[in-house]
């Protein structure tokens, strides 16, 4: 069966459904195909935030703040291996993205601090909400909705340009939805697809899964058949945070180090400098036993808990029965199972280099990103936090010009066919900054329906 429209658009996280939603607005006729049998993919289980500068509540709040600050800390982070034409086409139009969100209802609740950026620009949002107001208004444009749908082929003139998407149903059934101005891949990444794991980050196997049941790496494989370059694909890494027993149906990461925890291996010795971006304390506590570090806090930091905030939800956590309490030190380490010793020990040592009488032993000057001043761990009661490395991400693909557009190998164009958010590669480089992973996917969803709208005049 064949189903024609101006646009297809597949995969319903941020980037899928800013795109659609934009395109509907814009008048195009616009399909949203989805695999599984429910709107959002990963999006739907982040933290929420999007990383944008010279907002009105930055502004509120007195943040001082630049695009080229911004640019500065993406580059950074990304080990000066981002693609910087992607960079700079993002902060040209981040802010009519941001401005283009607010109309649509959507409330940033707080602009938080992250890793690797210099000043405060996290916008933390409801994301489930977010993604339910954009896809309300898609609908009310005129827009379709497609569940359990399964793109599995790209289909091409002999021009080699792609007109369409094959798709297929849980029951076999097989549907070709051809885009008359183009397909939009958003289909995500791969943290559960174990095959291309194995053979771009074999090491991540070790880690949690996590993201959208679908995100196996279709739209990645379907555009690398015709040929597309691939970026990023060696920087693959999990976020350090996540309790074992995570499961996808909530999204449990506490940052507590960036609060003024440390971190500890099982023997009670730290390994890493805790103030460094999330994504290299994913790498490295995958080389500790079990793959296991504890954040190890006291009341101080345990005061700064925000119930109902991703990140700093201690709280929930509590409630889960997923962190460990006690009034000493030693006693804490016994019911987490740490050797008790070495924590005593490990603290100590911790609450002489904030006090300035030795030099830290892992080189921590800081809370996070050369933000915040050391708090020592002497404030009863005390607490333990185990946590591995969660695979949230891959952000990591298919390579794409300014516009969203696919370029293959050789940096030739594939006339016809888009990708946007994780399912791309460039963007980040090394790893990402916080925030910049939404934001990146509403961004480009917003740039690429603008190009395809401009083919309607």
């Amino acid at each position: 069966m064949k189903h024609d429209f101006d646009v297809v658009v597949v995969g319903s996280g941020i980037a899928g459904q800013t795109a659609a939603t934009s395109a509907a607005e814009a008048g195009l006729s616009v399909v949203l195909l989805e695999k599984t049998d429910a709107l959002g993919g990963s999006s739907a289980m982040s933290g929420g935030s999007f990383a944008f500068c010279g907002t009105d509540e930055q502004a509120a709040e007195g943040i001082e703040d630049s695009a080229e600050l911004f640019l500065e800390d993406m580059l950074e982070v990304g080990e000066h291996r981002n693609d910087r034409a992607l960079l700079e086409a993002y902060l040209t139009h981040q802010q009519q993205t941001y401005r283009w969100l607010r109309s649509h209802g959507v409330v940033f609740r707080e602009v938080e601090s992250s890793s690797g950026h210099s000043a405060r620009r996290s916008h933390n949002s409801a994301i489930k909400d977010v993604l339910a107001q954009l896809h309300q208004a898609f609908t009310k444009a005129g827009g379709h909705t497609g569940l359990n749908h399964q793109a599995v082929r790209l289909e091409q003139e002999r021009t080699g340009r792609v007109t369409g998407v094959v798709t297929r149903t849980p029951d076999g059934e097989e549907a070709l939805f051809s885009g008359r101005f183009g397909v939009v891949l958003a289909t995500g990444g791969f943290t559960r697809g174990t095959e291309l794991l194995k053979i771009f980050a074999p090491e991540q196997l070790a880690a949690i899964p996590y993201g959208g049941r679908g995100n196996t790496g279709d739209g990645l494989r379907m555009a690398w058949k015709l040929g597309a370059g691939m970026a990023d694909v060696s920087s693959v890494s999990g976020t350090y945070g996540s309790h074992p027993d995570t499961g996808e149906e909530s999204h449990e990461l506490l940052l507590a180090y960036y609060m003024g925890a440390i971190v500890v291996n099982k023997n009670g010795r730290r390994f890493v400098d805790e103030s460094q971006n999330y994504k290299f304390l994913g790498r490295v506590v995958l080389d500790q036993p079990d793959g296991l570090g504890f954040q190890i806090f006291d009341a101080k930091v345990r005061a700064k808990s925000h119930r109902g905030l991703p990140l700093k939800d201690i709280d929930a956590l509590e409630d889960l029965g997923h962190v460990f309490t006690a009034e000493t030190l030693d006693e804490l380490a016994a019911v987490a199972g740490i050797d008790p010793a070495c924590l005593v020990d490990t603290v100590s040592r911790y609450n002489a280099a904030t006090a300035g009488e030795e030099p830290d032993e892992v080189g921590r000057a800081s809370l996070c990103n050369g933000v915040g001043d050391l708090l020592p761990i002497d404030t009863a009661p005390y607490y333990a936090y185990p946590a591995k490395s969660l695979l949230t991400t891959t952000y990591c693909g298919v390579t794409i010009d300014r516009n969203g557009q696919v370029v293959d190998v050789d940096g030739d164009v594939i006339d016809g066919l888009y990708a946007i958010g994780e399912v791309t590669g460039g963007f980040h480089g090394a790893a990402y900054l916080p925030g910049t992973l939404l934001g990146k996917g509403a961004v480009f969803g917003r740039i690429v329906a603008d190009r395809l709208a401009a083919r309607l005049g």
